[in-house]
């Protein structure tokens, strides 16, 4: 005789706010390697028309010899990759602050995230939510750091999440 019930194992969801720990360090677990697509896209889509983003001839006369990817994708990848470790459980993302472009960013470059807590405070305004300071930094596949930024977002605190519990019941039969 075999047991039918299922048990949920739950997986990760997230950090809340009572996780983050001042001067923990959270490394991305993939890398992510940025496509002539992906910065073609993304840069008319935001109306970018600098052509050292799009115009492989007119980059070739320039000190980098090739396109340059646009930094705002670039910023955007970073903080995507971010989320899983930082903002997943956001009530919302409050500032960016202090955003650094040291190297420039090529098609075919592989980026990894790497984000610090700087520090956490108790909101003020929400009792179910606490407000977290972290650095970001973007490498390169050579151990060059592409973006450098801090930024804060408010948490939630465990248990307030509106998606904690947020998986359909299944009709079974």
């Amino acid at each position: 005789m075999t047991d039918n019930k299922k048990k949920v194992v739950v997986g990760w969801q997230g950090r809340y706010y009572e996780d983050f720990v001042p001067n923990d360090v959270y490394r991305s677990r993939y890398g992510r390697t940025v496509t002539e697509m992906d910065n073609s896209l993304f840069t008319h889509l935001t109306l970018n028309s600098n052509p050292l983003h799009f115009d492989a001839r007119l980059a070739a006369d320039t000190q980098w010899k090739k396109i340059l990817v646009n930094s705002t994708f670039t910023l955007a990848l970073i903080v995507g990759m971010s989320v899983p470790d930082v903002s997943e459980n956001a009530l919302a993302n409050l500032g960016w602050e202090a955003v650094k472009l040291p190297n420039p960013v090529f098609v075919g470059d592989t980026l990894y995230c790497e984000t610090e807590v700087l520090a956490k405070r108790e909101s003020r305004s929400y009792a179910n939510a606490g407000i977290v300071q972290v650095r970001s930094r973007g490498i390169n596949q050579d151990g060059k750091v592409v973006i450098d930024f801090t930024r804060s977002v408010m948490i939630y605190k465990k248990g307030h999440a509106p998606h904690d519990d947020f998986f359909p019941a299944v009709e079974e039969g």
